[in-house]
């Protein structure tokens, strides 16, 4: 997909967003300049993909979009979403810039310093319905803490993912995990400890990725 391409998927997602195209696309656009300025001097996302923002990330982010919509109790969206290892803002900042004007809230977790002030200048320069926690899933309180969707992207081997992500899980919650060519080996690891339902979408911009839908996660143990 180039990047051409990647702006007309986005552009037939819009019946997903949370408010009319146009202003949503000017930010996209806005969110594109920050983070090749950004990238410029730090690590955000590979220099490789700087030039393919919209393929590679922004396209990649909002696949998720319609998959949001899995619940009858959230059928303008998910009210609570929580992004772990959210690095350079995928795919919790182009979400949040569809779902503004929705009922929706991201809450988005990454330890690193630098990578933390762009997530919060972002939020802030855009006005958009999240915020940045500064620090690992592990400093939550998770007894209170349940959302309606968790989403991350290129954190951790599926096994140990499942592991920050699993004291999140309330009975309705559902994650949506990028998940590259070996996904199938990372399940099948994953089933040793864990026990889960999952459905696999195939990702619309990497030929051997998936979109991990994953619903009742729970610890083999707990059984």
């Amino acid at each position: 997909m180039d990047e051409a391409a990647a702006r007309s998927y986005v552009i037939g997602l819009t019946e997903h967003f949370g408010r009319p195209s146009g202003a949503a696309l000017a930010d996209l656009d806005r969110f594109e300049k920050l983070l090749r300025k950004w990238t410029a001097v730090q690590n955000l996302v590979s220099r490789e993909t700087v030039d393919h923002i919209w393929s590679r990330h922004i396209a990649d982010s909002l696949q998720l979009l319609p998959l949001l919509h899995i619940d009858e109790r959230h059928l303008t969206g998910p009210e609570r979403i929580l992004d772990v290892g959210s690095g350079g803002g995928m795919p919790a900042l182009p979400l949040a810039v569809a779902l503004k004007g929705k009922m929706t809230h991201l809450q988005l977790v990454e330890p690193i310093t630098k990578k933390v002030s762009f997530l919060r200048h972002v939020i802030r320069e855009l006005e958009l319905p999240a915020q940045v926690h500064a620090g690992r899933t592990d400093d939550f309180d998770s007894r209170e803490t349940q959302f309606d969707v968790i989403t991350s992207r290129a954190l951790a081997a599926l096994p140990q993912l499942l592991g920050m992500i699993q004291p999140f899980f309330g009975p309705q919650t559902v994650a949506l995990l990028h998940k590259g060519r070996d996904h199938a080996v990372e399940l099948q690891e994953s089933r040793l400890v864990y026990a889960f339902d999952v459905i696999k979408h195939a990702s619309v911009t990497d030929a051997g990725g998936v979109l991990l839908q994953i619903r009742n996660l729970r610890l083999k143990s707990d059984l």
